[in-house]
């Protein structure tokens, strides 16, 4: 198994995490808003005996810089750049919630830059703009800080309505840490940047192998709503955990890993070809 190893891009812009050999197909996690990269440490491990496997903090996250104003688009931006910064080549991109709105968003300009796409427990929209939905979606999130809380007072409280049926304890442990550790201020901006966001219309145009992964006790990205977001991607196959909820790959790490692997397997070059 992989170690992975915590690591800069040279301008100091992003922190990131890696394992495997840099030579292999780059396989690149992006992390939730309660997230991190050390979050996915269980999938480099797993998959960078195959894969440059990578996962980055998230701008304003873990040692990456914050950016002037954070919304989906400025993030995909942001991610381009971190592709660009590791010399990470038709990537597979993997990404968790907001990680999963920012590929999408990504792709709206970069189509054929990426081998395949895993949208895991995400959303092709963020509600109706201004709708009540969003309204109390936002407060429930936000107001608790605003009425004197600490990221690390709300994170038992916030990973535990995240999960769903007889999550892995270790797993737990790494999504209160991730979630405590969250600066305020970024768990502020990830939160409004996602007010607006909308590419329901663009999921047409995904060209690219795309695994649609949800939980089938997940909240926030309900499984009905990504089976019928899968039927809107030509190219999409759809997975349904069994019992999860919102953070699959920390809850059910296995069965998270397994879904993965078969797609990686089916649609991606073998691990014994390496990236030229």
């Amino acid at each position: 198994m992989a170690r992975s190893a915590s690591l800069r891009t040279r301008d100091g812009r992003f922190s990131y995490e890696a394992a495997g050999d840099p030579r292999l197909r780059p396989l690149v996690f992006l992390h939730g808003i309660g997230g991190a990269a050390r979050a996915w440490r269980g999938q480099l491990e797993t998959f960078g005996d195959h894969y440059h496997a990578i996962a980055w903090d998230m701008p304003g996250y873990g040692n990456s810089a914050p950016l002037r104003t954070a919304s989906i688009a400025t993030l995909a931006e942001a991610l381009q750049d971190f592709l660009s910064a590791i010399g990470a080549s038709r990537p597979v991109v993997v990404g968790h919630s907001i990680g999963g709105m920012i590929v999408q968003q990504w792709l709206v300009k970069h189509p054929r830059e990426a081998t395949a796409v895993v949208l895991a427990q995400t959303s092709p929209a963020f509600g109706k703009a201004d709708g009540d939905w969003q309204r109390s979606f936002i407060e429930a999130r936000l107001g608790p800080l605003d009425r004197g809380e600490t990221m690390a007072s709300l994170a038992p409280v916030l990973v535990k309505e995240l999960v769903g049926e007889d999550p892995d304890p270790t797993g737990m442990d790494i999504a209160r840490d991730c979630m405590a550790s969250v600066p305020e201020t970024s768990y502020r901006a990830s939160m409004l940047a996602l007010l607006g966001f909308d590419q329901r219309k663009a999921l047409a145009d995904i060209n690219v192998p795309t695994l649609v992964l949800s939980g089938s006790k997940d909240r926030n990205a309900p499984a009905p709503m990504m089976a019928k977001m899968a039927t809107f991607i030509p190219s999409a196959s759809y997975v349904e955990l069994d019992g999860v909820g919102h953070l699959a790959n920390l809850e059910r790490p296995k069965d998270f890993n397994a879904a993965l692997d078969q797609f990686l397997r089916a649609h991606v070059t073998s691990s014994k070809e390496a990236i030229a």
